[in-house]
């Protein structure tokens, strides 16, 4: 008799975690949701990242690991998509954790709502906790989420199904005194998600890039999904001090905002509607316009900076600059100007 297929996959990435990594799985293993697969793709890691997920594995037939050579975060997410065979998918870092009844809640909202995505946040203050700790020379170790022990009665939890996705998913910063700013999906960041399979399957991260959240988040809204918003503090989302973003050279970062700027551009001008364009381009684009612009000032030499010019010369060429909000068309004459030099 062919295994009956889990109701979710939960994709888990690995690279040099291993102080942070059982936090992570047993957090998984806590779920008040038992039908899952967690697949832990271990992307090369040098550390002990590996041989802590195959105890997992031998321990929980659940886990499955994946070993395989370094590609970075968004190949092992690829790779581990490969390997998923839920209805639904999920995201999460390998160091960060996830409150027990995340996917218990999440399931049940979709199941109930019919919806492709169902969307909650992180704890806003546990971060920022542990950040402050750090910087003051702290354990940061001991510090427990307030909310972790919390116990949801989801017949009582308040929810929005939206049919519009673009009328709340936002990443700039103009938009967060709307009235409905509760029902924002705030921030393209995948692991804040349930997904349905057949929504996301054939939609990959780009390789070799950071911000990579940006352009899936952008080619997933442009399916119009169903979105059921529960705006409940499910994911703990630990600041690693040696990680991929906080370690990120300026120059990469900005490359990599270029790189996904262009792919969503392209797309969006070749099968957006005028409203899709508009809404993306208002509320998404341009934030990430300015956060590449932003990077040039860390730019030391001759040669990072014509590269950036280079850069932005592209976004103007392939028409990035035609259509420019007018809270950005100050940011615009100044990269225009920067290209100029």
């Amino acid at each position: 008799m062919p295994n009956k297929k889990p109701k979710i996959s939960i994709i888990i990435p690995m690279y040099n975690v291993e102080k942070y990594l059982k936090r992570c799985l047993d957090s998984v293993r806590a779920q008040t949701f038992t039908d899952f697969q967690a697949i832990l793709v271990d992307d090369g890691s040098p550390d002990k990242s590996g041989e802590i997920a195959e105890s997992y594995a031998a321990l929980d037939k659940r886990f499955i690991v994946v070993h395989k050579e370094n590609g970075g975060l968004s190949d092992a997410r690829n790779v581990g998509m490969s390997h998923a065979s839920g209805e639904y998918i999920m995201y999460l870092d390998s160091d960060d954790f996830i409150h027990p009844q995340t996917m218990e809640i999440a399931y049940t909202l979709a199941q109930r709502d019919n919806s492709d995505i169902v969307s909650f946040t992180y704890d806003r203050l546990y971060r920022p906790q542990l950040m402050i700790r750090h910087k003051l020379g702290m354990t940061t170790d001991d510090v427990v989420p307030r909310g972790i022990k919390k116990h949801y009665d989801i017949n009582k939890i308040k929810s929005r199904k939206i049919t519009d996705v673009y009328e709340y998913a936002t990443d700039s910063a103009h938009n967060a005194f709307r009235k409905n700013r509760k029902w924002l999906i705030k921030h393209c960041q995948v692991w804040k998600n349930l997904y349905r399979r057949d929504l996301i399957a054939d939609i990959p991260f780009i390789k070799g890039i950071v911000f990579e959240d940006f352009p899936w988040w952008s080619r997933v809204m442009l399916r119009n999904p169903t979105v059921t918003v529960a705006p409940l503090p499910l994911y703990y989302y630990i600041p690693n001090f040696g990680g991929i973003v906080l370690s990120a050279k300026q120059l990469r970062i900005m490359q990599s905002l270029i790189i996904g700027i262009k792919d969503s551009f392209v797309l969006y001008s070749d099968q957006a509607s005028v409203y899709q364009m508009n809404m993306w381009s208002k509320n998404f684009l341009w934030f990430f316009v300015a956060k590449a612009f932003s990077k040039v000032k860390y730019l030391k030499t001759a040669e990072e900076i014509n590269l950036a010019k280079q850069g932005f010369t592209e976004l103007y060429e392939i028409g990035v600059f035609r259509s420019v909000p007018k809270s950005r068309i100050k940011l615009a004459v100044k990269i225009l100007d920067f290209i100029d030099k």
